[in-house]
């Protein structure tokens, strides 16, 4: 595996993932749910960009396989949606209720977020351990890192789309099911879940069994979250 300062070329794959979900939002409404998340989902990827231009990650090819596998499933799941097909049920919700009017900006970027690192995130280890033949173990400290940018600027979106004051007197419960989502212990359980499919890699009938329950755990939460305030 490359170490940091050897992989020069780093930030371009990523970069090239930032420009394919800034077409995405040149095309959506900005209103759109689904947008919503987009918005979120680039500012991430690009402050990933930065810093694997800054060469802050320990091993720059693990943690860019890791960005862009991780990304390459939400585009997988836009294709399939714009080509008529299903989301899988982690994301359904969020491209359900992408239109509802009663559903706030923060509710569709969480949903879409939980969505991500509580199903995909888990695959995309995996899938980053198979490109690179090595262990979860082995890219621990980019998952935190790549970890830490997230929990970031989820606290940057919270304070962006929470609604003002007078709306949060007035929709408390809205106030409290938003506050009872947490980024961190989501990016946990994610590592548990890629570290329990790693170890059933040879047994294929239960990694998927076991796939196809988070996925369905997933998606009843962000259905929670997405429940309509009026």
């Amino acid at each position: 595996m490359a170490q940091s300062g050897q992989f020069t070329g780093a930030p371009t794959q990523v970069t090239a993932v930032a420009a394919r979900m800034r077409e995405l939002d040149a095309r959506w409404p900005q209103t759109d749910g689904v947008a919503v998340f987009n918005r979120v989902y680039l500012r991430v990827t690009e402050e990933i960009a930065d810093r694997l231009a800054a060469d802050e990650f320990p091993d720059v090819m693990a943690a860019q396989t890791l960005d862009v596998r991780f990304a390459e499933r939400y585009l997988d799941v836009v294709e399939r949606a714009t080509e008529g097909g299903r989301p899988p049920a982690c994301w359904r919700p969020l491209f359900q209720y992408r239109g509802h009017r009663d559903v706030r900006p923060l509710q569709f970027a969480l949903s879409g977020i939980n969505a991500h690192i509580g199903h995909d995130l888990a695959l995309a280890v995996v899938d980053t351990c198979r490109s690179l033949d090595c262990e979860p173990r082995m890219i621990e400290d980019e998952f935190d890192q790549v970890g830490e940018v997230l929990v970031a600027l989820e606290e940057r979106i919270r304070e962006e789309l929470m609604p003002g004051p007078d709306l949060l007197q007035v929709a408390d419960p809205l106030t409290h099911l938003l506050g009872s989502w947490s980024l961190e212990r989501a990016r946990d359980a994610a590592w548990s879940a890629a570290r329990v499919l790693w170890g059933l890699r040879e047994l294929p009938d239960l990694a998927e069994e076991f796939t196809q329950r988070m996925d369905t755990g997933v998606g009843l939460v962000g259905r929670c979250l997405l429940t309509p305030w009026r």
